[in-house]
């Protein structure tokens, strides 16, 4: 019998130096960390492990050491400045391999994460998440907090009674991200992406003004299929418009693949029991392996910076930590691996109004880098594509420079030279 759980219960299940695990995003639990902070003195040593926390908390920020803390594999807002007070550790990871870690380097003591009500077959859903917990559902306890708000979604994201330890109830509307508006340089951008998308192709694309702006031009596309780890509102918009049928997919033939959702209103009411989308763990989902069983995938990323070689650092800005890989390694693996895979990591040419180019010599001092410039395949500014797998470090350089602001171009030049690349 599923049980309703009091907060006494719920702090009763949790052991001392319990690993707690909670998904992504609106998978994000509220009501049952309030029931943890509320009563950390009671707690011992028990640490969150999450990536992209939504609220900034008390354990966060580091005023419940030695009762409840925070274990990072992708900042956010909330986490950013703790991170950098020392507050928060990160862990290096690439996005498939999450679950596989969370279960070599954890106790694995019990997921926390909002679900949608249960269902006439006594099934909840975990909604707009899969990610990294749907993998450990049958294995681990699960509390589940039920909202009547998330929508109720398929795939390997269902949960039957018998396999949780509990739940609580806490109606809450989803946080919403909206994207931020397109500019002059992202439709630049966008338009040689789209020039080089073809019709059948199946797409990664993410967040943000490059990728709206990208979405925004496909509309006249056909038998586009969908295979991304993170679904967006943009894609509600392309299946609007009849480009997004996944019929020429090479697996899972006319379902939209991803493995958690995060957006608007618009975008959770679209996956809400929408049979044609199919929630998957992220292990499955950014396996570079079986990202290469679709032979005609395209992934669109961002960075912050590209140096002559081909390397992107777009996890921090200015040699400082701003998320983490997530999953642009998973794809510019998986690209490479396919038949007729294609990668683009996307970038304004420059920041700082115009004084600052991206396109550098070396990396800034600190910079992490995400992708290789062994996996790197295309580099696009508003300038044009730098087309870079396959060539030599000159030749990089070369179109590298090429799509770099006019204002760099002279300068990166003198760089190369002096430096023995050209």
């Amino acid at each position: 019998m599923t049980k309703q759980l009091s907060k006494e219960e719920i702090i009763g299940l949790i052991g001392k130096e319990a690993d707690i695990i909670v998904p992504i995003a609106n998978g994000e639990p509220h009501g049952l960390l309030d029931i943890l902070e509320e009563n950390y003195l009671k707690l011992q040593n028990v640490k969150i492990h999450q990536m992209l926390a939504l609220r900034e908390r008390s354990y966060i920020t580091g005023e419940m050491k030695n009762h409840l803390s925070h274990v990072s594999y992708f900042l956010s807002g909330a986490t950013r400045k703790a991170y950098q007070a020392g507050q928060v550790e990160l862990v290096p990871n690439v996005f498939h391999e999450v679950p596989r870690m969370l279960k070599s380097t954890t106790n694995m003591s019990m997921v926390m994460t909002v679900a949608s009500p249960m269902d006439e077959h006594g099934y909840f859903s975990l909604g707009t998440q899969a990610d990294y917990v749907s993998e450990f559902i049958g294995h681990m306890p699960f509390v589940l907090e039920v909202n009547k708000h998330m929508p109720h979604t398929f795939g390997e994201n269902q949960i039957h009674s018998s396999q949780i330890a509990g739940f609580i109830e806490q109606d809450a509307y989803l946080t919403e991200e909206k994207a931020p508006l397109v500019g002059e340089k992202d439709i630049k951008i966008a338009e040689f992406i789209t020039n080089d998308i073809k019709n059948g192709d199946t797409l990664q694309i993410g967040i943000g003004a490059i990728p709206n702006a990208v979405m925004g031009m496909l509309k006249g596309h056909r038998h586009l299929g969908i295979h991304t780890e993170m679904l967006t509102d943009g894609i509600v918009d392309l299946v609007a418009s009849g480009a997004v049928s996944g019929t020429e997919k090479f697996t899972h033939k006319g379902k939209i693949v991803t493995t958690f959702a995060f957006g608007t209103q618009r975008l959770y009411d679209f996956i809400h029991k929408n049979p044609s989308i199919e929630f998957l763990p992220v292990s499955y989902v950014n396996n570079p392996m079986e990202i290469a069983k679709e032979e005609r995938i395209v992934s669109i990323n961002a960075t912050t910076e590209v140096d002559f070689y081909g390397q992107c650092a777009s996890e921090t800005i200015g040699g400082r930590y701003y998320s983490s890989t997530g999953g642009q390694a998973d794809f510019a693996r998986g690209v490479r691996f396919a038949k007729h895979g294609k990668g683009y990591v996307c970038m304004h040419s420059t920041v700082k109004n115009d004084t600052i180019s991206r396109i550098r010599q070396q990396l800034t001092p600190g910079s992490v880098v995400t992708t290789s410039k062994n996996d790197v395949d295309n580099i696009v500014t508003e300038y044009g594509i730098a087309r870079l797998y396959g060539k030599s470090l000159s030749d990089r350089a070369k179109a590298l420079i090429d799509i770099a602001h006019p204002s760099f171009r002279e300068e990166l030049l003198f760089e190369a030279k002096k430096n023995g690349i050209l």
